[in-house]
Protein backbone atom coordinates (compact mmCIF):
# COMPACT_ATOMS: atom_id res chain seq x y z
CA UNK A 1 0.00 0.00 0.00
CA UNK A 2 1.45 3.00 -1.32
CA UNK A 3 0.86 6.34 0.89
CA UNK A 4 0.35 9.34 -1.55
CA UNK A 5 2.83 11.29 -2.50
CA UNK A 6 2.36 14.30 -0.85
CA UNK A 7 1.94 12.78 2.77
CA UNK A 8 4.65 10.65 2.86
CA UNK A 9 7.90 11.57 4.36
CA UNK A 10 11.01 11.20 2.80
CA UNK A 11 15.17 11.14 3.65
CA UNK A 12 14.92 13.07 0.04
CA UNK A 13 13.17 16.11 2.18
CA UNK A 14 15.16 18.07 3.79
CA UNK A 15 14.80 19.35 7.77
CA UNK A 16 12.39 21.87 7.29
CA UNK A 17 10.86 21.62 3.89
CA UNK A 18 8.34 18.79 5.44
CA UNK A 19 5.20 19.32 4.90
CA UNK A 20 3.99 16.27 7.05
CA UNK A 21 1.88 17.22 9.83
CA UNK A 22 1.97 16.58 13.51
CA UNK A 23 1.52 12.87 13.96
CA UNK A 24 1.28 12.44 18.04
CA UNK A 25 -0.32 15.26 19.32
CA UNK A 26 -2.25 15.21 23.01
CA UNK A 27 -4.93 16.69 24.18
CA UNK A 28 -3.83 16.53 27.84
CA UNK A 29 -0.34 18.85 28.85
CA UNK A 30 2.86 17.76 29.09
CA UNK A 31 4.16 16.69 32.42
CA UNK A 32 6.03 19.09 34.94
CA UNK A 33 9.14 19.19 35.90
CA UNK A 34 9.90 18.22 39.92
CA UNK A 35 13.09 19.53 39.37
CA UNK A 36 12.37 22.85 40.68
CA UNK A 37 9.35 21.77 43.07
CA UNK A 38 12.07 21.59 46.27
CA UNK A 39 13.17 24.86 45.54
CA UNK A 40 9.78 26.55 45.83
CA UNK A 41 9.12 24.91 48.88
CA UNK A 42 12.24 25.84 50.63
CA UNK A 43 12.04 29.22 49.21
CA UNK A 44 8.48 29.58 50.68
CA UNK A 45 9.74 27.79 54.35
CA UNK A 46 12.51 30.42 54.35
CA UNK A 47 10.40 33.04 53.91
CA UNK A 48 7.63 32.36 56.28
CA UNK A 49 10.12 31.46 59.12
CA UNK A 50 11.98 34.97 58.58
CA UNK A 51 8.73 36.44 58.71
CA UNK A 52 7.72 34.82 61.63
CA UNK A 53 11.33 35.64 63.61
CA UNK A 54 10.87 39.05 62.46
CA UNK A 55 7.28 39.27 63.91
CA UNK A 56 8.65 37.79 67.06
CA UNK A 57 11.62 40.60 67.58
CA UNK A 58 9.23 43.50 66.53
CA UNK A 59 6.72 42.17 69.11
CA UNK A 60 9.27 41.57 71.81
CA UNK A 61 10.68 44.90 70.83
CA UNK A 62 7.06 46.54 71.22
CA UNK A 63 6.60 44.83 74.70
CA UNK A 64 9.96 45.64 76.09
CA UNK A 65 9.68 49.30 74.63
CA UNK A 66 6.12 49.88 76.49
CA UNK A 67 7.01 48.00 79.60
CA UNK A 68 10.00 50.86 79.95
CA UNK A 69 7.89 53.27 78.83
CA UNK A 70 5.64 52.44 81.79
CA UNK A 71 8.19 52.14 84.05
CA UNK A 72 8.97 56.50 83.35
CA UNK A 73 5.75 56.91 84.04
CA UNK A 74 5.89 55.25 87.29
CA UNK A 75 8.58 56.92 88.59
CA UNK A 76 7.18 60.13 87.71
CA UNK A 77 3.88 59.64 90.05
CA UNK A 78 6.64 59.19 93.02
CA UNK A 79 8.43 61.99 92.21
CA UNK A 80 8.42 65.62 93.84
CA UNK A 81 6.83 68.60 91.93
CA UNK A 82 9.57 69.88 89.44
CA UNK A 83 7.88 73.03 90.76
CA UNK A 84 9.54 73.01 94.47
CA UNK A 85 12.92 73.20 92.94
CA UNK A 86 12.15 76.17 90.32
CA UNK A 87 13.61 79.55 91.21
CA UNK A 88 16.72 81.18 92.54
CA UNK A 89 18.30 79.77 95.67
CA UNK A 90 21.67 80.30 97.56
CA UNK A 91 23.64 79.14 100.79
CA UNK A 92 26.47 78.06 102.19
CA UNK A 93 28.20 74.86 101.17
CA UNK A 94 30.85 72.72 103.63
CA UNK A 95 33.44 70.85 101.44
CA UNK A 96 35.13 67.95 102.48
CA UNK A 97 37.45 65.29 100.77
CA UNK A 98 37.07 61.26 100.83
CA UNK A 99 38.60 61.60 104.45
CA UNK A 100 36.25 63.15 105.29
CA UNK A 101 38.57 66.15 106.31
CA UNK A 102 37.42 69.94 105.78
CA UNK A 103 38.61 71.65 102.77
CA UNK A 104 37.05 74.74 101.85
CA UNK A 105 33.75 76.46 102.59
CA UNK A 106 32.09 78.32 100.23
CA UNK A 107 28.96 80.33 99.01
CA UNK A 108 26.40 79.23 95.72
CA UNK A 109 23.95 80.60 93.92
CA UNK A 110 22.15 77.91 92.12
CA UNK A 111 19.09 79.31 89.54
CA UNK A 112 16.54 76.39 88.22
CA UNK A 113 14.54 77.13 85.15
CA UNK A 114 11.16 76.56 84.96
CA UNK A 115 10.53 72.68 84.29
CA UNK A 116 13.39 71.65 86.11
CA UNK A 117 14.77 70.27 83.41
CA UNK A 118 17.97 72.90 83.10
CA UNK A 119 19.75 75.39 85.44
CA UNK A 120 22.67 77.64 86.18
CA UNK A 121 25.04 78.54 89.30
CA UNK A 122 27.45 81.27 90.50
CA UNK A 123 30.33 79.89 93.23
CA UNK A 124 30.67 83.29 94.01
CA UNK A 125 33.93 82.72 96.75
CA UNK A 126 35.60 81.36 93.81
CA UNK A 127 34.48 83.39 91.29
CA UNK A 128 33.09 80.30 89.01
CA UNK A 129 29.76 79.80 87.42
CA UNK A 130 28.36 76.85 84.92
CA UNK A 131 25.28 75.79 83.57
CA UNK A 132 23.21 72.80 84.94
CA UNK A 133 21.08 69.96 83.06
CA UNK A 134 19.03 67.58 84.43
CA UNK A 135 20.61 64.32 83.87
CA UNK A 136 18.38 62.24 86.56
CA UNK A 137 15.80 61.69 88.92
CA UNK A 138 15.51 59.71 91.90
CA UNK A 139 12.43 59.89 94.07
CA UNK A 140 12.12 63.19 95.69
CA UNK A 141 16.17 64.07 94.61
CA UNK A 142 16.63 65.81 91.12
CA UNK A 143 20.72 65.06 89.92
CA UNK A 144 21.70 68.04 87.65
CA UNK A 145 25.29 67.63 85.78
CA UNK A 146 27.51 70.85 86.12
CA UNK A 147 29.62 72.32 83.18
CA UNK A 148 31.89 75.24 83.98
CA UNK A 149 31.40 77.86 81.85
CA UNK A 150 33.91 80.42 83.76
CA UNK A 151 37.10 80.22 85.99
CA UNK A 152 39.19 82.72 86.03
CA UNK A 153 41.32 81.93 88.54
CA UNK A 154 41.19 78.61 87.68
CA UNK A 155 40.04 77.32 90.62
CA UNK A 156 37.04 75.13 90.28
CA UNK A 157 36.31 71.44 88.88
CA UNK A 158 35.48 71.74 84.98
CA UNK A 159 32.68 68.62 85.81
CA UNK A 160 30.42 68.16 88.40
CA UNK A 161 26.74 66.35 89.91
CA UNK A 162 24.64 68.32 91.58
CA UNK A 163 22.06 66.82 93.90
CA UNK A 164 18.93 68.44 95.34
CA UNK A 165 15.92 67.48 97.35
CA UNK A 166 13.31 69.20 99.27
CA UNK A 167 14.59 70.02 103.32
CA UNK A 168 12.60 68.80 105.96
CA UNK A 169 11.76 72.44 106.80
CA UNK A 170 9.94 73.47 103.85
CA UNK A 171 10.70 76.23 101.51
CA UNK A 172 14.43 75.48 101.55
CA UNK A 173 16.73 72.75 99.41
CA UNK A 174 19.09 70.47 100.41
CA UNK A 175 22.39 70.02 98.36
CA UNK A 176 25.06 68.08 97.74
CA UNK A 177 27.93 68.82 95.30
CA UNK A 178 29.95 65.79 93.42
CA UNK A 179 33.67 65.86 92.26
CA UNK A 180 36.97 64.74 91.14
CA UNK A 181 39.90 66.99 90.90
CA UNK A 182 42.24 67.23 88.78
CA UNK A 183 44.55 65.16 91.15
CA UNK A 184 41.95 62.75 91.17
CA UNK A 185 40.53 63.48 94.76
CA UNK A 186 37.01 62.88 95.26
CA UNK A 187 34.99 66.15 96.90
CA UNK A 188 31.77 66.25 98.28
CA UNK A 189 29.89 69.34 99.32
CA UNK A 190 26.76 69.71 101.19
CA UNK A 191 24.19 72.51 102.31
CA UNK A 192 21.35 74.22 102.35
CA UNK A 193 20.02 76.49 99.88
CA UNK A 194 17.09 79.04 100.63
Amino acid sequence: MDTAPELRAGSEDGPGNSATPVRQMSLWPPPRSTRHTGRRRRQFARTAVTLAALLLVGGGGFVAWSHLDGAREDTVTTMSDPDEFVGAWSGRMSQVDTDGRPVAEWDAEVRIEEGAERGSTAWTTFFCSGTLELSARDGDRLVYAYTETSDPDDRCVDESELTLWPASEGGRLNAEWSSVTREGTRMLSTGLLD
